[in-house]
């Protein structure tokens, strides 16, 4: 079945995303607000700010007006930086009213409202009116953009209350290389891909201060106790954690130089300051807002998030990034399953 689709935001992942649904033969617009990207990919079919040397599916279409983008669509995903949601959510809760349309709305955005401490489906579902969305999904997973675009071989997970709503994003985007699983889990699919961007800013700054492949899994695998511990204290189910938006997206962000958070790390340890960092990146690091985030989360809810605490420590309080590893592991001995 051949969905019209329209998705919100053209950096790396929305694009690579794109290209994936034009590519299995869907009807799709993708949207920026940057009129030049626009007319790249629509002229030479590329997007190489993003995606350097990669060539795009000839049938996506991109677009400057949203309104012309969500033009009769049934589905709509948005991938802009969790900063953009509300704005971006805003516009096209708007749209949908003036239209008096109804769209399935998914999003592939990992991160934690500052402040609010919100999710992106709430916040979402605060911006577009019950009446113009039949249900809300997330796409989260161990994917790198980079990887998907050069049709690497992939897993997801969507995740919806309407399991209905979710296999019609799985077979939108369920391709040979692309392969997607459905979830019910929606604050677990959330929570674990949003909050592994922190860990993988410490497996970043690991590498970059020389330690070994003992001190990466040590790390990993402990991170992952915290980020469950927390969605855990939300409602989230404890198997959505060993799963893909769990430890999948862990192990492929917290390993890999392609994670913009684990090159943030990375550039950590090699001494340089958070200004230094966010200025070379020139683009979001969503670990960043989501540690401070986090950690003000795990303390209104009375969980235990050392790692999380340590990192906060480094990016907000200039703490000498040797003495916050020092201190985790002079920390008082503890039992594992606790």
């Amino acid at each position: 079945m051949t969905e019209k689709i329209a998705v919100l935001g053209a950096g790396s992942w929305g694009t690579a995303l794109a290209n994936v649904l034009a590519e299995n033969g869907n009807d799709v617009r993708l949207w920026s607000h940057k009129p030049a990207q626009v007319a790249e990919i629509n002229e030479k079919h590329t997007n190489e700010h993003y995606l350097p040397a990669a060539k795009l599916n000839e049938n996506l279409v991109a677009y400057a007006d949203m309104g012309e983008a969500i033009k009769d669509v049934e589905m709509v995903l948005s991938v802009v930086p969790t900063k953009g949601v509300r704005e971006v959510g805003k516009q096209l809760g708007a749209l949908l009213k003036a239209n008096n349309q109804k769209v399935i709305l998914g999003h592939a955005t990992k991160g934690i409202e500052p402040g609010t401490y919100k999710r992106v489906s709430e916040m979402l579902a605060e911006e577009v009116a019950p009446a113009n969305r039949s249900a809300l999904a997330v796409l989260s997973g161990p994917s790198h953009a980079e990887d998907v675009i050069k049709h690497d071989l992939t897993t997801v997970t969507i995740a919806s209350d309407d399991i209905k709503a979710a296999e019609r994003f799985q077979a939108a985007f369920s391709t040979e290389n692309f392969r997607v699983y459905t979830n019910d889990d929606v604050i677990g699919t959330e929570m674990g891909g949003a909050l592994k961007n922190i860990i993988a800013i410490g497996a970043g700054a690991l590498v970059a201060l020389g330690y070994g492949d003992n001190a990466k899994a040590a790390l990993l695998t402990r991170g992952l106790a915290e980020i469950s511990r927390l969605g855990l204290a939300f409602g989230a189910n404890p198997l959505t954690f060993i799963g893909l938006s769990g430890v999948g997206d862990l192990i492929v962000t917290g390993t890999s130089a392609n994670s913009r958070n684990w090159r943030a790390g990375y550039q950590l340890g090699q001494g340089k300051s958070l200004k230094q960092v966010e200025e070379d990146m020139g683009m979001v690091i969503e670990g960043v807002s989501t540690t401070k985030a986090a950690k003000e989360l795990a303390e209104q809810r009375h969980v235990e998030m050392p790692i999380t605490d340590a990192i906060y420590q480094v990016l907000y309080e200039d703490k000498d990034i040797n003495q916050a590893i020092k201190d985790l592991m002079k920390r008082p001995a503890a039992n594992e399953t606790n």
